[in-house]
């Protein structure tokens, strides 16, 4: 069967973290159906399809999933090949799963295009390793809110990650220690990780409200537990108590 439905994770910010096979695939598009944190810069790949915005930010209104499947059915059987340009990674809190279900139930082939998700791009921009050899072995990651809007945080791993945090980062510090953290733990918080204007600041659990004015509006990652300590050298266990002094720094 003909692949027609290419699902792309344009990765977590700037164009040029797309993966070269996603590039390729976006290059062959008629349509591009894309979200609204992908890079507009990616539309140079594709220059000549068809652009559908079907963007929608966390809870916040946009366009509804059952729109975003029709629309997907709608052009695959009138195109040869429609692009799903998803942010991060379409397998990470990307609704691939009712895209997939759609496009099954109408016997559309289609292909799935890993990118990297704002975890992965939080880490590499703080430098801090989500894994840590010794104190890391496990990482979580998890929306801190459900569905229903209730908020969420558990201690289930090592390193805890938590997407669309940015307006309960005060009541995700009670909720976690209140589920056993300690009030000490490094807790880092990384907002439009993956774009040039990304900035990161670093606190105890206990102070995490305190970076709600820094991240506010911004999409944000909030990473606690392992993965939150700084990189300190020659260090063999990571320096726990360094983080709660850091100042806030701008990738760059």
């Amino acid at each position: 069967m003909t692949v027609r439905v290419v699902f792309i994770g344009a990765g977590p910010g700037a164009a040029d973290l797309i993966t070269v096979r996603g590039a390729r695939r976006l290059a062959e598009a008629e349509v591009v159906l894309f979200d609204a944190l992908t890079d507009p810069a990616l539309r140079s790949m594709a220059p000549q399809a068809l652009w559908v915005d079907v963007g929608k930010r966390g809870f916040r209104h946009g366009t509804g999933q059952a729109t975003i499947d029709a629309l997907l059915v709608r052009y695959a059987q009138s195109h040869q090949r429609v692009v799903r340009l998803k942010g991060g990674d379409p397998s990470v809190f990307g609704r691939l799963e009712e895209e997939l279900q759609a496009l099954a139930a109408a016997g559309i082939a289609c292909e799935v295009v890993p990118g990297v998700t704002a975890a992965l791009a939080a880490a590499a921009q703080t430098q801090r390793p989500l894994t840590r050899r010794g104190s890391g072995r496990s990482v979580s990651l998890a929306t801190a809110m459900t569905r229903e809007g209730e908020l969420q945080g558990g201690r289930h791993a090592d390193t805890e990650v938590f997407y669309m945090a940015g307006r309960q980062l005060g009541a995700l510090g009670r909720r976690l220690l209140a589920a056993g953290w300690g009030a000490d733990t490094p807790v880092c918080v990384a907002s439009r990780a993956g774009w040039t204007d990304a900035l990161a600041s670093t606190h105890s659990l206990a102070e995490l409200g305190a970076a709600a004015v820094l991240h506010a509006g911004r999409p944000s990652i909030v990473t606690v537990g392992a993965g939150a300590h700084a990189v300190v050298a020659g260090a063999k266990t990571p320096a726990r108590h360094a983080l709660a002094a850091e100042k806030p720094v701008t990738a760059p």
